[in-house]
């Protein structure tokens, strides 16, 4: 009898025991998610805000030069110029897009140089540096920049809590800065899918990551986070249409065109102005850069004087309105932006090259249908030209696929949007073998280790074997 009583006694306390070992566990992966949700809740309200900014800034310049033509020809050179001392002097890793700096930050060894390009005070510059670029009127994106601000605000958060032994005591740094980069992509589009995919495709190409289950679910939040606070809309809206007659051969002509266009523009951005000046002024460039960001500034000027001004920011407008079936757009409207965008990113100016590129594709497009003479057909063109271009210029077909189709509510789309990026993509391939983000990301990884290496003791430095990566 006592035998039978201690028996059941000892199943008993070992069942409660047990039970509370699982609430244990449950409630710290609770903390955990909850910490995670956190911080993604974090990357989609910076975004959002960045987000208001830009459209502000973006409004605020088209009055200004709607009501002052003069306006682009003092702005844009000074403007320039003041970014670009403002940037070298108090946030010099926020130059450019953002996405390769976050490449490179991936691809680093752990240790205290691992964050040095996503340092969360220097970072958040990125936004009035962006806004006021905008403001003025570079061709520039927000969505590079959102990429970098948000691996900056993840890999920060991350590194508080862990101190405080709150959560993350299973991530990695990596971990932490993807999902915050992806975050914010998926943040600024409001396209929670894409960012999933861009995770992948281009934070993951050449950088091994475990893609914990963690990483995805704050990828997700920060898009759903967005959802909630924006609403389910699509970043293009009233785009509607239908697989064309011959369908196969219109994706085929416009990957081939884009695919070109895209592969060129990717080399101009990666071998920068003084691939194009002769050996002299090359040096005069390199010495004085603060007043060839006025030089280029004054081109951009005169080129968009010239469009009357539609060369000017994201292009946001111009897309919509030609995803929509506009064709009131001026000859060589295209080229003309193309080449806005690069001067804008030559200057030396943080900024994205994600929407302006999506602007190209969609002024392209519209000038394929206008001489194929499919006008009334012609957003379907312009949708196809958009991923195409894009895919083209970051070769990355799947991401440029699923944010396009996110952004316009193209589901049914999808396959041919795939088909004409992975086109062009390997059209790009013959004019820039390397994809720009990854060539630029291994300039800023030498840099640092470059930078790393002249700050030890020139007794203990270690001779440095790194060549020079080449695109």
């Amino acid at each position: 009898m006592k035998h039978t009583i201690g028996a059941r006694w000892h199943r008993l306390t070992y069942k409660i025991s047990h039970k509370i070992q699982q609430t244990r566990r449950l409630s710290r992966k609770t903390v955990a998610l909850g910490f995670l949700l956190a911080g993604a809740t974090l990357v989609a309200v910076v975004s959002l805000i960045f987000a208001h900014l830009a459209d502000y800034a973006l409004e605020l310049n088209a009055q200004l030069v709607a009501r002052h033509p003069w306006f682009a020809w003092v702005a844009l050179p000074f403007g320039f110029m003041l970014i670009v001392w403002l940037t070298r002097r108090y946030a010099p890793y926020t130059v450019g897009s953002g996405i390769p700096q976050v490449l490179a930050s991936l691809s680093l060894p752990y240790g205290p140089n691992k964050s040095r390009l996503i340092n969360l005070p220097q970072t958040l510059l990125k936004i009035p540096l962006t806004f006021l670029g905008m403001l003025i009127g570079a061709s520039i994106g927000r969505e590079g920049p959102s990429v970098q601000v948000g691996a900056a605000v993840m890999s920060a958060w991350g590194k508080w809590c862990k101190k405080r032994d709150l959560a993350f005591r299973g991530l990695q740094e990596n971990d932490l800065i993807a999902a915050g980069a992806a975050g914010g992509l998926a943040a600024a589009f409001n396209a929670p899918l894409a960012g999933v995919v861009f995770a992948i495709e281009e934070l993951g190409r050449g950088v091994l990551l475990r893609w914990e289950r963690q990483i995805f679910i704050g990828i997700l939040a920060a898009g759903f986070v967005l959802v909630a606070l924006e609403g389910n809309n699509p970043y293009f809206r009233g785009f509607t249409g239908v697989p064309l007659p011959d369908m196969t051969l219109w994706v085929l002509g416009c990957a081939a065109v884009c695919g070109v266009a895209g592969g060129l523009f990717a080399r101009f951005l990666y071998k920068g102005v003084g691939w194009l000046l002769p050996a002299q002024v090359k040096k005069w460039a390199a010495k004085h850069p603060i007043l060839l960001a006025g030089a280029l500034g004054l081109l951009l000027a005169a080129l968009g004087t010239l469009y009357q001004g539609h060369l000017y920011g994201t292009g946001y407008m111009q897309a919509s309105s030609a995803l929509l079936g506009s064709t009131d757009f001026q000859p060589g409207v295209a080229l003309a932006k193309w080449v806005a965008t690069v001067l804008s990113y030559w200057a030396g100016i943080p900024g994205g090259i994600f929407t302006p590129s999506l602007t190209i594709g969609a002024m392209i497009g519209q000038q394929i249908a206008v001489w194929g003479g499919t006008v009334d057909y012609s957003g379907v063109i312009v949708l196809v030209c958009m991923t195409a271009f894009l895919a083209a210029a970051t070769q990355s077909p799947l991401t440029a696929s699923v944010v396009v189709m996110e952004m316009t509510g193209s589901q049914n789309l999808l396959f041919w949007l795939l088909v004409g990026s992975i086109i062009a993509s390997q059209v790009s391939r013959q004019f820039s073998p390397k994809p720009f983000y990854h060539a630029a990301g291994a300039r800023f990884r030498q840099r640092i280790q470059e930078e790393s290496h002249s700050d030890r003791p020139a007794a203990a430095a270690e001779p440095n074997h790194t060549t020079k990566e080449q695109a």
